[in-house]
C-alpha cells in the first residue's frame, strides 16, 4: 500500500478516535509511526513538544510526521485526514445534539463519555512522559514543572521554556546527551 494511502487511512482513523482531543490518540499514533515509519519515541516527543509550544492548535504537529514520511504531499494528506473526519463528525453530532435538547439520554451519554475522554487523555500524557522522562534530571524537572503549573497562574509556556532551558543547561554541565 502506498505511504500516502496508509497515512490517509491511519490519520482518518485517529481523527475519529480522538474523543476528548488529540492527546487521546497519542499512544496509538506513536505506535503506528514507530512500527511502520521508524519514527522513534524521542523524535515523537520532540515533535509533540514543538506542537505544544507553537501557536494555534497543538495537534498541527501531525503535519511534521506527514512531511517526514512523504514530503509536502504527505503533510497535506495528514492535515486533511486528521482534521476533516473529526470536524464532520462534530458538525453532525452537534446538530443532532441540539435537536435532542436537554434530557436524560443526553446527560447519560455525556456522563459516559467524560471518564473515557479523561482516560484517553491520561494515556496520551503517559505515552509522551515515558519517552521524555529518562533520568533524575528530567524526573526532577517534570515534578517541578507540574507543581509550579498547579500552584501558580503563570503561563505554562513560560514555565516549560524555563525548565526546558534549565534541563538543557544541567544536561550540558553533566555531560549527558
Amino acid at each position: 500500500m502506498s505511504a500516502l494511502i496508509h497515512l490517509a487511512l491511519v490519520f482518518s482513523m485517529l481523527s475519529l478516535l480522538a474523543v476528548g482531543g488529540g492527546t487521546a490518540v497519542l499512544p496509538e499514533m506513536q505506535t503506528v509511526l514507530a512500527q511502520r515509519y521508524s519514527i522513534d519515541h524521542t523524535t515523537f516527543v520532540h515533535i509533540y513538544s514543538i506542537g505544544q509550544l507553537a501557536p494555534g492548535p497543538n495537534m498541527m504537529m501531525v503535519l511534521v510526521f506527514g512531511f517526514q514520511i512523504a514530503g509536502l504531499l504527505g503533510a497535506l494528506v495528514v492535515l486533511l485526514s486528521f482534521f476533516i473526519p473529526s470536524s464532520l463528525l462534530c458538525l453532525f453530532v452537534g446538530r443532532l445534539w441540539t435537536r435532542i435538547g436537554e434530557g436524560p439520554m443526553r446527560r447519560a451519554v455525556q456522563n459516559a463519555l467524560e471518564p473515557i475522554s479523561i482516560g484517553l487523555m491520561c494515556s496520551g500524557v503517559f505515552a509522551v512522559a515515558k519517552s521524555a522522562i529518562a533520568g533524575p534530571v528530567s524526573i526532577s524537572l517534570a515534578v517541578i514543572t507540574f507543581t509550579i503549573i498547579l500552584l501558580t497562574r503563570i503561563n505554562p509556556v513560560y514555565i516549560i521554556l524555563t525548565t526546558g532551558s534549565l534541563g538543557a543547561l544541567l544536561m550540558h554541565i553533566a555531560g549527558l546527551k
